[in-house]
């Protein structure tokens, strides 16, 4: 590396000596020349690309340099004192070839310019750091077969981006890599010319050539570049007709009508289109006037019908001589003539009555190609049959399904053609070996098979993917600019060696800061590192997508992802772990503590779910009992009060309101559907004494409460005591003693007691609780 700058040290005055006197002319500050600073400069330090200095600079640090213009303050940069200018950016010439600057001298305390600004160029010296290229690769071309040697096939251009004018890096020289000896190319110029003379199409169509743009005038150590020709020979008639056979036997019953068909036959060709055209014509022969000749226009075979009845009894075979010849002959190629052929027909006469025979195919096997991915009917071929019997009779035509399982294929049932059933895959299956199989229309129904084998052409339809689908392993600390993959690509088409990709990353992170990607041009790609300071910790694992695109027509690609996983390393790169290091535990608990501390928690909730779920099996009673209910119990008083003025012995607010003395109980045998108001009035008052009253209310309320139960209670009254008018009410207690007391008082308590009277007037000692349903 060499650094070219100018060193520009400018006098303000120019002292001329002429015949002894002192002369002085004023002269401008600034002399001027271009500087130059070389590209792509890689090293450690800034480059220093030239020195302005001004007459009036004294040295003593009075005058300040400033610059501006293009890359100003960010590209160049000037040392205000010296005057020194220092490129701190790679260049690259090919982004932008020169620089405008504009340089000026002032006073380093007022700003006050000293000179007037003047303006320089600053030019990138350019190096040879681009390859050739060919932008409009890859190329197809034609040329006739058999053509002359040097006949002119094509040119191809290749562009070189660095500066032409200056030495040779943008001096091409073309060569050919692949293709001798069949081609050659011009070494100024890129022309292709054929090589060999008489290559023939019915040999060999195609050509793939290689050709190769260097750059230095083809030196050592020049960069080079290389696109793909392909080369195809065009047809021309260089091959005459050939009929197969010398002589064809044919047959025909005597009781045929003019216009029955009784024979075909085909004369070969290798040529393409009006080149391989052949015309027939009958040129001699008994049968003349017995048979004529005409061609089916789909198959160009000459077929042979009955012109005349013919009669087995007056003659029993005829000979025919049948030309074919092409009807469009190149003058070129005369001498290699003559353009026909003929062949004899031998036809025998048949009796009416003779043997029945399958129907024989005109070829022993078929072979015919499809391209892949065509569409649902598209024509494979046509196979004929016909029948050799004097009958004659049609071809019924069919594909045995044992021999098409997947039923890729249809054959029509009268004249043979073969068309897809859906569009085929060549990766999947490239040849399909089917049979058809013959059989005559009446008759016994004989037949016959033939062999018929489909080849799959290729098309570009699978897009490239990569080779390899494992994971890169890379370093902690990886260093910037280091290849940590290189990447390549397989295609399932069938392309061999004309097979070339090329590499991009996807849009989404063509910008990102970690990894960039490099085409080598060479169906590979080297991934870099752009940074440092990857921590497995912060993220252990990278993920890049890579676009991949193949040259085959159409072109096809994909997005391929790449896995970057960050690995630990020691001193020498080599891997040590390339999983994420587990955070400590706090100290005190240890794997084993914790797992014993879950287990007693799952232990606890068992138990707990255990006894939550006895409870619930556990059968309660039907009503519950904060208290005991004091309407469905007996309820015995060992002491007799002191009558209604004993407000100590029993409350009377329990008669009146029994509901409220120990709150609502609720019944749990009954849910009642519905809740029925208390009617108004129908309960005494608190202070109300009025047990009369207060017994019918509660049997009036239980008789309309919808949520009693079905059977009778005894309900217990213990409002007795001294000083009251009616003494004891207790049967059961009178029953025990052997006092004889008067009762006739009870016929003036009203109908309510009646019963009671009426129990007592008898003196009998029985007692009958709950006979009509009433409280006793």
């Amino acid at each position: 590396f060499q650094s070219f700058f100018f060193y520009l040290y400018l006098h303000r005055k120019d002292l001329l000596r002429k015949e002894g006197q002192v002369l002085y002319r004023s002269k401008r500050g600034w002399v001027w020349n271009q500087f130059f600073v070389i590209e792509e400069y890689t090293g450690p330090d800034p480059v220093l690309v030239g020195r302005l200095h001004s007459d009036v600079d004294s040295g003593n640090g009075n005058i300040k340099y400033i610059l501006s213009g293009e890359g100003a303050g960010t590209i160049f940069v000037i040392d205000d004192k010296t005057g020194n200018i220092h490129a701190t950016k790679t260049l690259d010439r090919e982004e932008q070839a020169q620089y405008t600057l504009t340089a000026q001298a002032v006073d380093r305390d007022t700003n006050k310019p000293l000179e007037p600004p003047s303006e320089f160029i600053v030019k990138v010296q350019d190096i040879n750091d681009n390859p050739p290229e060919f932008l409009h690769g890859p190329y197809y071309a034609r040329v006739p077969e058999m053509s002359n040697v040097g006949t002119s096939v094509m040119q191809v251009t290749a562009t070189d981006a660095d500066d032409p004018t200056y030495g040779n890096s943008a001096r091409l020289v073309y060569s050919i890599l692949q293709g001798q000896p069949y081609f050659s190319v011009e070494p100024q110029t890129g022309i292709i010319r054929t090589a060999l003379p008489n290559m023939d199409r019915e040999a060999r169509q195609e050509y793939d050539v290689v050709i190769q743009a260097k750059d230095m005038g083809g030196h050592m150590g020049g960069l080079s570049g290389t696109t793909e020709v392909k080369i195809t020979l065009t047809d021309v008639n260089d091959n005459p007709p050939k009929f197969p056979q010398s002589v064809y036997p044919m047959s025909v019953s005597e009781d045929k009508v003019p216009g029955e068909e009784v024979g075909r036959l085909k004369a070969k060709d290798p040529d393409l289109g009006d080149n391989g055209l052949v015309n027939y014509r009958l040129v001699d022969g008994d049968g003349m006037n017995m048979f004529e000749l005409s061609v089916d226009s789909e198959t160009r075979e000459a077929v042979i019908k009955l012109k005349k009845m013919v009669d087995f009894e007056t003659k029993r075979s005829y000979t025919l001589k049948v030309e074919g010849s092409n009807p469009h002959v190149d003058p070129q190629f005369l001498a290699w003539g003559p353009y026909k052929d003929e062949a004899t027909i031998k036809v025998t006469m048949l009796y009416m009555f003779d043997a029945d025979e399958p129907p024989v195919f005109v070829a022993p096997s078929y072979t015919f190609e499809v391209e892949e991915n065509a569409p649902e009917g598209t024509l494979v071929g046509r196979v004929h049959a016909k029948d050799t019997d004097v009958a004659n009779n049609p071809v019924r035509y069919m594909i045995p399904r044992y021999t098409d399982v997947e039923q890729f294929f249809a054959i029509n049932t009268e004249d043979g053609m073969i068309t897809t059933m859906r569009p085929l895959d060549r990766e999947t299956q490239n040849w399909h070996n089917i049979s058809v199989s013959a059989t005559e229309i009446g008759g016994h129904h004989q037949d016959t098979k033939v062999r018929v084998n489909i080849k799959v052409k290729d098309v570009n339809d699978n897009p490239p993917e990569f080779a390899t689908n494992n994971e890169v392993l890379m370093c902690e600390s990886v260093a910037p600019g280091k290849v940590i993959e290189t990447v390549s690509a397989v295609d399932k088409d069938e392309m061999a060696h004309r097979q070339h990709f090329t590499f991009s990353l996807a849009p989404e992170v063509a910008h990102n800061n970690n990894f960039s990607l490099k085409d080598n041009r060479d169906s590979t790609a080297s991934i870099y590192v752009l940074r440092k300071g990857f921590s497995r910790l912060t993220q252990d694992v990278y993920y890049l997508p890579i676009e991949i695109n193949d040259n085959g027509f159409p072109a096809m690609s994909s997005t391929n992802t790449l896995t970057i996983r960050v690995c630990s390393c020691d001193s020498k790169n080599t891997i040590l772990s390339c999983n994420v290091e587990p955070y400590v535990l706090p100290a005190g608990l240890s794997t084993g503590a914790l797992i014993a501390i879950l287990a007693c928690i799952v232990i606890l909730l068992a138990i707990v779910v255990l006894f939550v779920a006895l409870r619930r099996q556990k059968k309660e009673p039907l009503i519950v009992f904060e208290e005991e209910d004091i309407r469905e119990n007996i309820i015995t008083y060992d002491d007799e009060g002191g009558g209604e003025e004993d407000t100590e012995a029993f409350d009377i607010a329990t008669l009146q309101n029994p509901d409220g003395a120990n709150g609502f109980l609720p019944r749990k045998d009954i849910k009642p559907e519905l809740q029925y108001p208390l009617r108004p009035g129908g309960r005494p008052a608190a202070n109300s004494v009025d047990v009369d009253d207060f017994i019918k209310t509660r049997i009036a309320e239980a008789d309309s409460d919808p949520t009693a139960p079905p059977y009778d209670s005894i309900q217990i009254y213990g409002y007795e005591g001294r000083g009251s008018l009616a003494g004891s009410l207790s049967s059961l207690e009178s029953v025990t003693t052997e006092s004889d007391l008067d009762y006739d008082y009870l016929q003036s308590w009203g109908p309510r007691f009646k019963k009671l009277a009426d129990l007592y007037g008898t003196k009998d000692c029985s007692i009958h609780d709950g006979d009509d349903g009433e409280d006793s």
